[in-house]
């Protein structure tokens, strides 16, 4: 069976002889009693289904970190070791800052786990993009440094792992920041140690989940493969490595299409799914911004500079499918978008609701957006044409300077680092002065709102705020979906 179609497949458990693979990462576990953890002196007895999700936690340094997790074991307090997992799986963790992908699903014994082991397999170099002044140039950092060798990582873990009951989640956290040593990402010479760091913690999943922190996955992306008759169930292959088979109902939101009945092979889909207990994936909205597979590449990441001259965009693709791109480096292409159908994500309910006029159109797009484009282009040109621009949710990092309220929206004047895409790419040369004052995003808060912060939001505090921005006139502007702890700057 092939990596991508295992995930949702029943995997015995097995001991672990030895790890072949690139780098065995050992995580030895503090043993604290905390949220999801137990310090119970018997374990439980039977076998639960446990689905593994990758999601990271960072600032706004780095535009990609990708890596394949080519396996995962855990070892309980008595001092079995059960393999969860040995077939490589790999993800983009970046777009996952605050948000959560599936990765692997299988049954493991019950029992209080207190050890794990990661082997890791690097799937290139991280990315980050900034401005230089001193050349006056837009710098696109793919080799920001290399793998520390040998690899040592630092890991913190809450709590012993109770894994008990009939389903539950893993978070395999990467550690974006503590990941790789301090650097200056307009340094061509990469001297940045990378040593990727992991949290393991258990997702309790609720019936109904709402949030990356009780079983709910928002924003994949993929591409159809297969579809069952009736069209209740199909499956996607993502567009960074796992693969999803996904069951419809008479509660899920379709966007762009009818309904179930108008899914096909090799449509590309923005999902949001709620995890069940036996690991199966329930979509509760499935979008489709182009209905049109001939020919169909499809790609997203954040805009990187717009040129209305020669109506152009750069984006810098942290994922991408299709023909037009096979084999190819991640971008960044030029893109025209003269005949392109610009778009909203349709994940957010209350865009009309905002204090704001709330539109992303070729006027008013800007450097640091994040985007999922598509093209039905044959060959890579100077300028491909895109068919489609859909503005997507994207994580930002910053503190609050000021709160105030319009409404039934609490409002945040978030600032941003100075490394963020956003200043940064306002100065790049060429870019049009769209904004005025690209270290700002206004964030709008209502009851849709999941707040995930474990302090109460106030002046000062710094946060991780997920939801779409708009260019409001000069002004950036977030409908924030989600609120999680902030990492250092």
């Amino acid at each position: 069976m092939s990596r991508r179609s295992i995930l949702l497949s029943r995997q015995s458990f097995s001991s672990i002889s030895n790890l072949p693979l690139a780098f065995a990462i050992a995580l030895p576990l503090i043993l604290l009693t905390g949220c999801g953890g137990s310090s119970t002196s018997t374990p439980p007895v039977g076998n639960t289904v446990v689905t593994v999700l990758a999601t990271s936690t960072g600032n706004d340094q780095l535009s990609q970190f990708r890596l394949t997790v080519a396996n995962l074991t855990l070892t309980s307090k008595s001092g079995k070791t059960v393999t969860v997992f040995s077939t490589p799986e790999s993800a983009e963790f970046v777009h996952l800052n605050g948000t959560v992908e599936p990765l692997y699903a299988t049954e493991i014994p019950q029992d209080i786990y207190t050890s794990a082991t990661v082997t890791i397999e690097p799937a290139g170099y991280p990315e980050c993009v900034g401005y230089d002044p001193a050349d006056n140039d837009l710098l696109i950092n793919g080799s920001v440094g290399s793998y520390a060798t040998p690899l040592t990582p630092t890991v913190n873990l809450p709590a012993p792992i109770t894994v008990a009951g009939a389903g539950m989640g893993l978070a395999l956290n990467l550690q974006v920041s503590e990941s790789i040593s301090s650097f200056n990402c307009t340094s061509v010479a990469g001297s940045a140690s990378i040593t990727p760091t992991f949290n393991l913690t258990p997702i309790t999943i609720a019936a109904q989940p709402t949030n990356s922190a009780d079983g709910k996955a928002t924003g994949l992306h993929g591409s159809i493969d297969t579809i069952a008759t009736n069209g209740a169930s199909f499956s996607v292959t993502s567009a960074d490595g796992p693969s999803w088979q996904v069951t419809t109902n008479a509660s899920t939101l379709f966007q762009g299409i009818s309904g179930a009945s108008q899914l096909a092979t090799g449509l590309p889909v923005d999902m949001d799914v709620a995890i069940q207990a036996d690991s199966s994936l329930l979509a509760t909205r499935v979008a489709v911004y182009d209905t049109n597979t001939a020919n169909l590449s499809v790609m997203s990441g954040p805009l990187l500079q717009v040129s209305p001259s020669i109506t152009a965009l750069l984006p810098l693709m942290d994922q991408n499918q299709g023909p037009l791109f096979g084999g190819l480096p991640e971008g960044p292409f030029n893109f025209s978008f003269s005949s392109a159908a610009f778009q909203t994500s349709g994940q957010f309910a209350n865009i009309q609701s905002l204090p704001f006029s709330a539109s992303f159109t070729a006027s008013n797009m800007v450097g640091g957006q994040a985007v999922l484009w598509t093209t039905h282009a044959t060959t890579v040109s100077a300028y491909i044409p895109a068919t489609t621009v859909t503005l997507i949710p994207q994580t930002i990092d910053g503190t609050v300077g000021a709160v105030s309220t319009s409404g039934s929206f609490t409002i945040y004047s978030v600032r941003l680092a100075a490394y963020d895409l956003f200043p940064n790419l306002a100065a790049a040369p060429g870019q049009p002065p769209l904004l005025t004052d690209p270290n700002t995003v206004i964030v709008y808060v209502d009851t849709n709102t999941q707040l995930l912060n474990s302090e109460p939001v106030a002046v000062g505090s710094l946060l991780r705020f997920n939801g779409l921005v708009f260019n409001d006139n000069g002004t950036l502007r977030m409908d924030c979906g989600q609120i999680s702890d902030g990492v250092a700057e």
